[in-house]
């Protein structure tokens, strides 16, 4: 097993760019208001859960439903695809309900351990080493739950304008991810 910096890091960019837990602060603060707590432990492990296993087993889950890689990638990069319109043209095209708990259902999935990461993991698994990947996901996670525990002041922080230009930002960089998803996957 043989550990790669550049494939930590370039995994690690993708699945921030995908997760994108700073444009969704404001959507966690909703949520948090409705639901009056949420449980960032529980919330973290479970969507890290989700994806370690769909890491390993989810080209076999897919087989067994007669799905190819690729074609999974290219659902995944029109799912990507518009996640991504949603956040640069401040569209709501993908409606959540939010039940009494809302740490598992909608938070770690599929607001964090979504269709998006999902299938980005699956294409990750064709570029780059599995030991590489998994570390991408868990320095993602610790992130992931550094933002969640400490929401309230992240958003004083950056303030609307602030979290606004990110969700912006991260969302020409999920379009970009995309385009290149669907390029590889079809030979375009």
């Amino acid at each position: 097993m043989k550990f790669n910096l550049s494939q930590i890091l370039s995994t690690t960019m993708v699945l921030f760019a995908i997760i994108d837990i700073l444009g969704a602060i404001p959507v966690v603060i909703e949520l948090r208001r409705k639901a009056g707590h949420i449980e960032s432990e529980k919330a973290s492990l479970v969507a890290t859960g989700l994806m370690i296993l769909f890491l390993f087993l989810g080209e076999s889950l897919l087989k067994v439903i007669g799905l190819d890689v690729e074609s999974f990638a290219i659902a995944g990069s029109f799912v990507i695809f518009f996640i991504a319109m949603e956040m640069v043209l401040g569209l709501t095209i993908f409606k959540e309900e939010a039940p009494e708990t809302v740490s598992i259902v909608p938070l770690a999935f599929p607001l964090i351990a979504g269709a998006g990461t999902m299938t980005t993991l699956l294409s990750l698994k064709t570029e780059y080493d599995t030991q590489n990947i998994l570390v991408g996901i868990l320095l993602n996670m610790l992130f992931v739950y550094f933002v969640l525990k400490n929401t309230n002041r992240l958003e004083k922080l950056f303030g609307k304008s602030g979290l606004n230009i990110l969700r912006k930002a991260f969302g020409v960089i999920l379009l970009a991810i995309a385009i290149k998803l669907f390029r590889n996957n079809t030979g375009l």
